[in-house]
This record gives C-alpha cells, structure tokens and sequence, in this order.
C-alpha cells in the first residue's frame, strides 16, 4: 500500500492514512500524507476509502469492526477495495456500505511493489457503475490498464484468484521442467 499511497500523493490526492503498524504509516508523513489512529479516523463522511489489507479477516476488521470506517464514510461515500479477498467478502462488504448509503468497489491488482511504485499496475474492477466512475481517478494513478469484470461485486475477486492460481501453476510446472531437466 505504502507505493500506492504515495502516487496518490503525487498526484494531488489529501492522503489520510491508517497502518495497524503505525511507524509505516508515519513514514509517508513527510511526502504530505496525515495519519489517524483507526480506520474510521481515516475517512471523511462521503469521501473514497482505499483498502489494501492482507486478508478478509483485516479488511472486514477495517470495514466493520469495532473501529471500522464503514459508518463514518457513510451517504455518499465510496470504498475501494484492492485488497485479494474471496468474492464472498466483497459482496458482503457491498451489502453492508449499501445499507449505509455508500458505494463499493472491488479493484485487486496485479502487479509487484516496484510496479506499484511505477503506477504500472494492472486493476481488476467489479461494483456498479456510478462506484466505477467515481473511483476512475484514483484507478487511473494507481494503474496502466483497468479491466472491467461487470457489476457483481465479487467478479474481480474471482478473476484476480484465478489469476493468481495461474502465476502458481505456471512457477509449478517450470520448477518440475527443472527438475527433469537437471536429472
């Protein structure tokens, strides 16, 4: 996230932060970014939320949890998810920022740090159509490419999975091509 958060910075964006390892978050406070003390503390009532969590138990945890962001983003608001997460997390997660008022989107990426660092990432979307507009610009100084997987808020989770289940079984199949090939 820390590449991420910094693009945005570059790029004219007010950051407000929140990492549950604080002194990763304080290290962005130079290039302008403002760190709070919980999730909800990090957003404004009907602004964008970024999340890139390393699992469906921290980004529900974020979203919902005692400290969560989701009540306080509220009407009008809209959550981008960039997190790998099962499909089920993000429809409930859509459900949920429904309930309030608020707009989901799912947006995995593909893509390592240094292509993080570079904006080269590749973003996987899924939600509906007014999340997808609203969340455009900050796709686009996150990203080189969007790739639009409809409005099931679970679609892009399935593909980035997918995805990744590919990158395994090619790094597989090489590493028995190796081994044959060394005996």
């Amino acid at each position: 996230g820390t590449p991420m958060a910094r693009n945005l910075l570059a790029r004219g964006f007010g950051v407000t932060l929140h990492n549950r390892t604080r002194s990763r978050a304080e290290a962005l406070i130079a290039e302008g970014a403002r760190v709070a003390d919980s999730p909800a503390e990090a957003v404004a009532e009907g602004g964008i939320a970024v999340t890139m969590l390393a699992n469906d138990a921290a980004l529900e945890a974020v979203v919902l949890g005692e400290q969560g962001f989701a009540d306080r983003l509220g009407e009008g608001g809209l959550h981008i998810s960039m997190s790998t997460v099962s499909p089920e997390t993000s429809r409930k997660l859509a459900l949920a920022h429904e309930e309030r008022g608020s707009l989901f989107l799912a947006a995995p990426v593909f893509g390592r740090p240094d292509s993080a660092a570079a904006g080269k990432l590749w973003l996987c979307q899924s939600g509906s159509d007014a999340a997808k507009e609203r969340a455009r610009p900050v796709l686009d100084a996150l990203g080189q490419g969007i790739h639009d997987f409809g409005a099931d808020p679970g679609a892009a989770n399935v593909v980035k999975l997918s995805g990744n289940f590919l990158i395994l079984s090619a790094i597989e199949a090489l590493s028995d091509a190796m081994a044959l090939s060394e005996r």
